[in-house]
């Protein structure tokens, strides 16, 4: 049984570092490319998985080249792929990623495949019901609606990183225990001109227990307990952000499975993203636990 499952996309990112943004109808040459898995829910079982909490993802793979590696790098890193179902004769979700050398910024075209939309099955839900918590990002929207339901009913924690404003997204977020919204989709969604307004406004509105915004390198604005306070970001030599935000919320949703409080787990969240981007690819800079607990401490927090 895996402590934290997850729904949602998972994508072949191949990443490319240029040396700066190529003007239209040029060639340049990239500095390096990189293959590597990616989608919200999915990275962020990963990260939660190499922060030494158990961790499956429940999904539909196109049964490719991009999606056998896709599988492959699941298991990678530890990720328990029992739950995820192999489809042939369809095309797998893909990105490419154009990092940015002279600016550190990332602009990302995708291409969502064929795949069927997800149908859960009997053991995807045997594991919903018996995991602590249920990490969704909007997409596989109706399965993601179902497993937040029965994980309600069996007292499964519901953490939805909500990044995209996707059609029907108010029932998903009616369901979330823990809502991780990025600073955008939190002022698009309430029409709040800060973060710490929107969160209250998303708490009031729809019930969370816990509203945590992200808002990048300015760190973001935890809402709980009817008060809102900020939480900071880690300065660190940046290499690649791509996937900071999916990290983010797979660190959290490892820090409430190994209790720690809120104000904690944000602090622990910011740190390992922070650690990220140290490295390319969204997961293979993730540290492990006490990598991030020693830089927390280096950096004046003690637990």
């Amino acid at each position: 049984m895996s402590e934290i499952v997850g729904i949602g996309a998972a994508v072949q990112d191949t990443l490319l570092t240029l040396p700066a943004f190529p003007a239209e109808d040029t060639k340049m040459r990239a500095l390096a490319l990189k293959r590597c898995g990616g989608g919200p829910a999915a990275t962020g079982v990963v990260a939660a998985a190499k922060l030494g909490v158990s961790s499956g993802f429940l999904g539909v793979l196109a049964d490719d080249d991009n999606g056998r590696f896709l599988r492959e790098d699941f298991q990678r890193y530890g990720v328990d792929v029992s739950g995820i179902v192999m489809k042939p004769g369809f095309r797998s979700f893909t990105s490419y990623i154009w990092l940015n050398g002279q600016t550190g910024s990332r602009t990302c075209v995708f291409e969502q495949g064929d795949l069927p939309p997800l149908a859960l099955s009997e053991s995807q839900k045997r594991a919903v019901r018996e995991a602590r918590l249920l990490l969704v990002d909007g997409n596989e929207l109706n399965a993601a609606l179902e497993a937040a339901r029965l994980a309600r009913e069996n007292g499964t924690i519901v953490l939805y990183d909500a990044g995209g404003l996707y059609e029907g997204v108010e029932k998903l977020l009616a369901l979330a225990d823990i809502l991780i919204p990025s600073e955008e989709f939190a002022l698009q969604h309430t029409g709040q001109s800060d973060a710490r307004q929107a969160a209250a406004t998303l708490s009031a509105r729809y019930g969370a227990r816990q509203v945590v915004i992200t808002c990048g390198r300015r760190g973001g604005v935890l809402f709980t307990g009817g008060k809102a306070e900020p939480y900071p970001a880690y300065p660190v030599q940046t290499v690649d952000t791509n996937g900071a935000g999916d990290v983010f919320h797979g660190a959290f949703a490892a820090a409430v499975v190994r209790g720690l409080s809120p104000r904690q787990a944000c602090r622990f969240s910011s740190a390992v993203a922070a650690l990220k981007c140290t490295g390319m690819g969204a997961r293979e800079s993730v540290p492990d636990y006490d990598t991030a607990i020693n830089f927390l401490r280096r950096n004046g927090y003690e637990f």
